[in-house]
């Protein structure tokens, strides 16, 4: 098993780009070359099902963070599958769309690799995924994964209903608090958006480097800004009545968004700006801030600097209207790349992975919901308060989800590369939160447009 880390060039901006995609997937799927078993297909390479032994090669789409629980994993599979080799590549999650991109065009490709729902479209607009509803059903894990996971997955696949990636784990968004500073404080737990802001402002102290939150300003800060803008607006559909406008800029978001940004500086650390999460994640974890907004991915972190006792993790605030709303998660999942040569070797792999024990032991180290309902019941869960409290909250009738467009081919781009620099800027003070939603909002009705063209 070889570990190794690689690195790729950020995607620039890219016009027409779902006509682009599939266009190309139609050029790759009729240039396809022949490629050995090694994995090195481009995107439209069909592959074969090979003899269900020797090496696969899996990329791992968020190495380091998870780097140790796949090596288990992977240890677990080669034991019970003494045939088969899996070459390991993690690749960090910032890096991984675009690296996978330039292996589907130029070669490259792994026979294995980790696809989120918000990468779904993009990958298999390309001619890459293999489709995997027939190695579904006639498996073991038939009738044993969440429903609602498998039918976002296949939501997310480009519209056609097909899934392309197995679903692994959900994560949510999760407001963690420091129970500690709180109590010391006088506080209630934030569990609405009045006693957020109150918070925030009443924890910080600037000229002891307290601070009452920390913004994400760095990488992955969109879906995070959405978060605060659903939440306090209270607007539960991402796309207007007719479908062909999206709601990002409607006046309730554009005053919640200003009212978020104006933390930046007055109750935050001026560090946030560049901040993604892992940055984010490790200031929280010193302990003289008081809330941060990230998932149940990371949850064991904070455990290990703070200890259980000092910090809760409670779902999102809820609005004025008592109801709470937040945007989707992706679904983390495992797709197979159609120019393998091993498909075989490569679904044994996928299921195995998401098997019962295989499954709770990657979502126990991940603090994740489990895709795997047998999974889903083991104790793990009712002692990770995070985990517990976020599956009660999507159950329970509580919680709106506002679905994200992750079927859109350039909705990775357009919410990442391009909207993350004028994020920036509006919590800098160099634009307007409506200018920066109004730009948004342009390129994001241009993206349906497209999209229902090409499925019209």
């Amino acid at each position: 098993m070889r570990i190794s880390m690689l690195s790729s060039r950020d995607k620039g901006t890219v016009g027409r780009r779902t006509s682009a995609a599939v266009a190309l997937g139609a050029v790759l799927a009729l240039t396809a070359t022949a490629c050995g078993d090694d994995g090195s297909g481009a995107g439209g390479d069909k592959g074969a099902e090979g003899s269900g032994k020797g090496k696969i090669v899996f990329w791992d789409n968020n190495g380091g963070i998870r780097t140790a629980v796949w090596k288990e994993i992977i240890a677990d599979f080669e034991k019970a599958n003494p045939d088969i080799d899996v070459e390991y590549v993690g690749i960090a999650a910032t890096e991984y769309q675009s690296k996978v991109d330039t292996a589907i065009q130029g070669g490259g490709l792994p026979d294995v690799g980790g696809v989120t729902a918000s990468m779904l479209a993009g990958f298999s607009a390309q001619g890459a995924l293999e489709p995997l509803d027939d190695r579904l059903t006639e498996s073991s894990l038939s009738g044993k994964l969440n429903k609602d996971m498998v039918e976002s997955l296949k939501a997310a696949g480009g519209g056609d209903g097909t899934l392309y990636s197995m679903p692994t784990s959900a994560n949510n968004g999760v407001l963690y608090y420091r129970t500690d500073l709180f109590e010391k404080a006088g506080l209630d737990a934030p569990t609405t958006w009045d006693k957020f802001y109150a918070a925030a402002e009443k924890l910080t102290d600037a000229g002891k480097n307290e601070f009452g939150y920390t913004i994400r300003g760095g990488s992955g800060s969109i879906a995070q800004a959405f978060d605060a803008m659903y939440g306090q607006s209270g607007i539960t559909s991402f796309w207007d009545a007719d479908k062909k406008k999206t709601t990002v800029n409607d006046p309730k978001n554009v005053e919640a968004l200003e009212k978020y940004a104006a933390l930046y500086k007055k109750v935050t650390p001026a560090a946030d700006v560049n901040n993604d999460f892992a940055k984010m994640v490790a200031q929280w974890d010193t302990g003289t801030i008081g809330m941060v907004n990230h998932n149940l991915g990371s949850y064991q972190d904070h455990v290990k600097a703070l200890g259980v006792e000092k910090f809760r993790g409670i779902p999102q605030p809820v609005g004025a209207s008592g109801k709470r709303v937040q945007v989707s998660n992706p679904v983390d999942g495992l797709g197979m790349f159609k120019s393998s040569k091993n498909k075989e070797a490569a679904w044994k792999f996928i299921e195995f992975a998401t098997s019962k024990e295989q499954n709770s032991k990657f979502n126990e180290s991940a603090g994740q919901v489990p895709s795997n309902t047998e999974a889903a019941n083991d104790t793990w869960i009712q002692k990770a308060e995070p985990t517990k409290l976020a599956a009660q909250a999507l159950n329970d009738g509580s919680t709106t989800i506002v679905q994200l467009p992750y079927y859109l081919p350039d909705w990775n781009t357009v919410s990442k590369s391009e909207s993350e620099p004028g994020f920036q800027k509006v919590l800098l003070g160099d634009m307007s939160a409506k200018d920066f939603l109004d730009g948004l909002a342009e390129k994001l009705n241009e993206a349906q447009a497209e999209w229902t063209e090409q499925m019209g």
